[in-house]
C-alpha cells in the first residue's frame, strides 16, 4: 500500500476484518492492522458493513472522526516506531508511555501530532516536517 486510493485503503481494512472473522491467514501488514482494529471496538460494526461505509464521508468540522483515517494513521505510527523515523520518535514515544502509563494512549498522542503535521503540510503545499512532528510529540511545539 504505497499510495492507495481512498477506496483501496478502506477495502484493505474491510478485508482485514473479514479475514479475522473467517480465520483466514493474513499477511504481516494485515496482522498489524488487525492488532490496531482489535483496540478499536467502536469500529467493528462499521468494518462488518463495507457496502454501507465504503463511500461514507466523515466531517471533522461536525465533530466526526474518519475511522479509516484513524486506522491508517495508526499504521503509519507503527511503521515510524519500527524504523525510528523521524529519528527520535521511538524515544519520544517511550517517554510518553512512561508519562501516560498507557501505550495505546501514547500512540494516540503520536497520531494526533502526525495528523496535525500532515494537515499543515497539505495547507502549505510542503512535505511533512519531521522536526515539527517531534516538537509536537515532545510537547514543545504547541
Amino acid at each position: 500500500m504505497f499510495n492507495p486510493s481512498r477506496e483501496e485503503a478502506r477495502r484493505f481494512f474491510f478485508d482485514v476484518w473479514r479475514k479475522e472473522q473467517d480465520k483466514v491467514l493474513m499477511t504481516p501488514l494485515e496482522s498489524l492492522a488487525w492488532q490496531i482494529i482489535s483496540h478499536h471496538p467502536e469500529y467493528h460494526g462499521l468494518l462488518a458493513q463495507p457496502e454501507r461505509y465504503l463511500e461514507r464521508e466523515w466531517f471533522p468540522e461536525q465533530g466526526e472522526t474518519n475511522p479509516f483515517l484513524h486506522l491508517g494513521l495508526h499504521l503509519a505510527v507503527e511503521e515510524q516506531l519500527s524504523i525510528d523515523q523521524p529519528a527520535g520518535i521511538r524515544s519520544a514515544y517511550e517517554r510518553l508511555c512512561q508519562e501516560l502509563r498507557d501505550e495505546h494512549a501514547a500512540r494516540h498522542r503520536l497520531l494526533e501530532c502526525l495528523a496535525e503535521v500532515v494537515w499543515e503540510s497539505q495547507r502549505h503545499g510542503t512535505p511533512p516536517d519531521g522536526a515539527r512532528y517531534l516538537q509536537l510529540v515532545r510537547g514543545d511545539g504547541r
